[in-house]
């Protein structure tokens, strides 16, 4: 899927650019520059988790490449819902230019105000809700309400003169949602009637058959569960998952529990949560986690973060026994969620060390405790009957999932040349209702690590991935400045290499025979004095011991 790049050709006047900057080929970093008459719209501004193969990174942002040089042209960012996928990167964004207006529901808005509270910036911020229009800069807005698995979740409809565009955002189609707000396929219908030129849908179900299980199918299993528990119960769902916390809190309500939240994100999300009137507790029900140790066992649920094995979250620290709640015996552990691709083996070795402890670990596998936020096939299709859109840019998925998308549309009746299978910086014109690709920028990945953003590159990433999967050696050698000849060394430190030490006294003499004939060779420099030592000894390494360690020589001028 990789394309190769080149700069787009300057905008022409009357056309609407499109550039995903994120959550293309990636279940993340969902992000969206639009453009028309030298103003900028952007839809969704969020984080990627990191994989096993990115040691030390904590999160992934969208690459501001795009947009960098142009913040001031920049009339607001649409945030569609407040997952961290869609809204994790704002603080970074606005860390650059910190009066972009952020424009989203209420729920949304709250919970990106929190957070950009801990990074003390306070936002410039537009509440809006379905059926509402504003015209920001030359881009007029219409937002439809869809239902997704945390509350207040828009799509968004962009109209300029260039046309229509309808994005998504996340969504799926539950016809008894617990809420009762529907995805507004009326609004939809009307779009479709108005003509909608280039629609950009959420693919991370499209190779699911079939319609997304109902929410409400969750509640009776979550309240069996619980209901027959012995002994603690502990429940681990994302911390936005409003409605899963709600389920969780009616069925512990509903057999005498009281619920402690666990997690710094899991307590601000649901306070807010609560204080907004979307989670509804009953008095007495909540209790402070520290108090709820003096609880009889049968008598408490914990609510906590974790679901996808984050290794500083609640769950793993549990599994761990690295957390004031260590579980044991008789204890039940609900995995209230789906598995983010790229998790699988972190959730399986919590759920592995849960087990270990003596707990009874319940899951999506073995039983009905989670069902996607996402649209199925079949809801995919309904949406493509119902707007049958002239331009289709399926957007967050990984690549199978973008191309499952383009094939429904396809099978619809969208014809395979309207069907945009891009990628991350894919630009895309759109006039007179013909999207084209004109170019593609050369985007990558911005690490976050610590305090550091953006200073971790895929190299320090690799020699990470070498440290902790080959080890270390460190040859010293001391020669003398003036002829080259070996005052000192070489000595050999390993670290990580399951090696004694001793074993490199055979290569010692290689590498002062190499250093040698390098000073005969009238080689002076010490740069490359140390390739010299480093090819040696690599050279050894790997045909002796049948490895790749990272290999640091250091050469000293006496």
């Amino acid at each position: 899927m990789t394309t190769p790049v080149s700069a787009p050709e300057a905008l022409a006047p009357g056309t609407l650019r499109v550039t995903p900057v994120g959550g293309l080929g990636e279940v993340g970093r969902n992000m969206t520059v639009f453009e028309f008459d030298g103003k900028l719209l952007i839809v969704d501004c969020g984080v990627l988790f990191p994989e096993e193969h990115q040691p030390g990174v904590d999160l992934i942002l969208p690459d501001f490449e795009a947009i960098r040089g142009r913040l001031d042209d920049i009339v607001g960012v649409v945030l569609t819902h407040g997952h961290e996928d869609h809204i994790g990167a704002v603080p970074y964004l606005l860390k650059r230019k910190g009066d972009i207006p952020l424009i989203g529901s209420q729920l949304t808005l709250a919970l990106v105000e929190a957070k950009l509270k801990e990074h003390r910036i306070k936002p410039y911020t537009l509440t809006v809700k379905e059926g509402q229009r504003e015209q920001v800069g030359p881009f007029d807005l219409e937002f439809v309400a869809v239902n997704h698995s945390i509350p207040d979740a828009l799509a968004v409809g962009i109209r300029t003169p260039a046309g229509l565009v309808l994005a998504t955002g996340d969504f799926k189609m539950d016809q008894l949602p617990l809420d009762g707000r529907l995805t507004d396929l009326r609004a939809f219908a009307r779009l479709g009637e108005e003509g909608v030129d280039l629609f950009l849908v959420d693919s991370t179900n499209a190779d699911v058959p079939g319609f997304t299980p109902l929410e409400r199918a969750i509640g009776p299993v979550l309240d069996q569960v619980i209901g027959k528990a012995p002994r603690r119960v502990i429940v681990a769902s994302f911390s936005s998952h409003v409605h899963r916390v709600q389920q969780v809190i009616d069925a512990a309500a509903a057999h005498g529990r009281r619920v402690a939240f666990l997690g710094r994100s899991m307590v601000r999300n649901m306070t807010i949560a609560e204080q907004l009137g979307y989670l509804h507790v009953p008095d007495g029900v909540l209790i402070d986690y520290k108090k709820a140790k003096d609880l009889p066992d049968d008598r408490i649920v914990y609510m906590s973060t974790g679901s996808q094995g984050e290794p500083m979250a609640v769950l793993s620290r549990m599994a761990n026994l690295d957390h004031a709640i260590e579980p044991g015996e008789g204890d039940t552990v609900i995995l209230a969620s789906s598995l983010i691709p790229g998790n699988e083996n972190a959730v399986y070795r919590v759920i592995d060390g849960l087990t270990k402890l003596g707990a009874n670990v319940v899951h999506k596998a073995n039983a009905k405790v989670h069902v996607s936020g996402h649209a199925a096939a079949g809801e995919l299709l309904y949406c493509y009957n119902i707007l049958k859109p002239k331009n289709v840019l399926p957007v967050h998925g990984e690549y199978r999932h973008l191309m499952a998308n383009a094939k429904l549309a396809q099978d619809s009746g969208i014809p395979a040349e309207n069907t945009i299978l891009a990628e991350n910086g894919t630009v895309i014109d759109l006039k007179d209702g013909v999207a084209r690709v004109v170019g593609q920028l050369d985007l990558g990945f911005v690490y976050v690590d610590g305090s550091s953003v953006g200073e971790i590159t895929d190299a320090d990433l690799k020699d990470r991935r070498i440290l902790g999967e080959e080890g270390f050696i460190s040859v010293i050698v001391v020669v003398d400045a003036a002829t080259g000849r070996i005052v000192t060394g070489p000595e050999i430190h390993a670290r990580g290499v399951a090696e004694d030490d001793a074993v490199f006294d055979s290569v010692k003499p290689k590498i002062a025979q190499a250093l040698t004939e390098a000073a005969q060779s009238g080689v002076r420099d010490q740069h490359a004095l140390q390739q010299v030592v480093r090819r040696t000894i690599g050279r050894w390494v790997n045909q002796s011991l049948r490895r790749r360690p990272m290999i640091v020589p250091m050469v000293i001028e006496a």
